[in-house]
């Protein structure tokens, strides 16, 4: 991990060079910062970036983000522009509020991150998150209900999806991007996550091409997550942030 640690770093470093960008943030995210990879897992690297004031100073709205493939694909390096993570922010988008937790960073403004993380969480709001999570934990069950077979890797993404559904729905702040936290903070049954526990160490030893069977009673403890998020979902508040507070800090990181 500290080789390819240093690699990234030095791709971030090139990044910056090549784009004229100061990067705020690069961080993990994905199986890895959720903790639950796979031996081959790739490195999906998230950045948050800012140009200098006059880049943005143009009648025409240049490229908002970055894209950057390496390693042969192992390493996937993308990010998005800081006003563009503002306006995302504003809706409370699931995805950045994931990367600003994340466990696994490579490069930081602390600063930067300390501020953005207290207006996220004022601008965080649940109904707009559940649904994001919601639409996630539907898509991903449904490639693995009534299946013989079916990759772990989609397993673990319609569990984790409806995990956050609940936690969402019984807590007040966001949800955290490790699923472990969520798993250890909910009340969960023991049985249910004493098996999800053995299957992340087991997941920690297999391909992602690796097919799986069974796990019927963690299936239909989805599924009930599911069920009580569509239920309940129209009933959760909405964020109370004014788009003056995101402006404002918008300015200030640029001076």
């Amino acid at each position: 991990m500290k080789i390819m640690k240093e690699k990234i770093i030095k791709y971030l470093n090139e990044l910056e060079q090549a784009k004229g960008i100061e990067i705020l943030l690069a961080c993990e995210t994905g199986s890895r910062a959720w903790g639950f990879p796979s031996p081959d897992s790739d490195y999906d690297v998230r950045v948050i970036y800012k140009h200098n004031k006059n880049w943005y100073l143009s009648l025409v709205e240049e490229k908002d983000t970055v894209e950057y493939f390496l390693e042969n694909n192992d390493i996937d390096i993308s990010g998005w522009d800081i006003r563009k993570c503002l306006k995302l922010l504003w809706k409370s988008n699931p995805p950045l509020l994931e990367r600003i937790q994340s466990p696994i960073i490579y490069k930081v403004d602390e600063s930067f991150l300390n501020s953005f993380n207290a207006l996220a969480t004022k601008s965080y709001s649940r109904i707009a998150t559940i649904y994001h999570y919601l639409s996630m934990a539907k898509k991903s069950y449904d490639e693995i209900y009534n299946v013989e077979e079916y990759k772990l890797k989609k397993f673990f993404y319609a569990l984790r999806a409806s995990v956050a559904c609940l936690w969402i729905l019984e807590r007040e702040e966001m949800p955290p991007i490790e699923f472990g936290k969520m798993l250890n903070e909910l009340n969960i049954d023991s049985v249910i996550r004493n098996r999800v526990v053995e299957l992340i160490e087991f997941k920690s030893t297999c391909s992602e091409s690796y097919l799986h069977k069974g796990e019927s009673e963690i299936i239909m403890f989805m599924k009930g997550c599911i069920d009580r998020a569509e239920n309940e979902s129209k009933q959760l508040p909405s964020s109370e942030v004014k788009i003056s507070d995101l402006n404002e800090f918008f300015i200030n990181i640029l001076e």
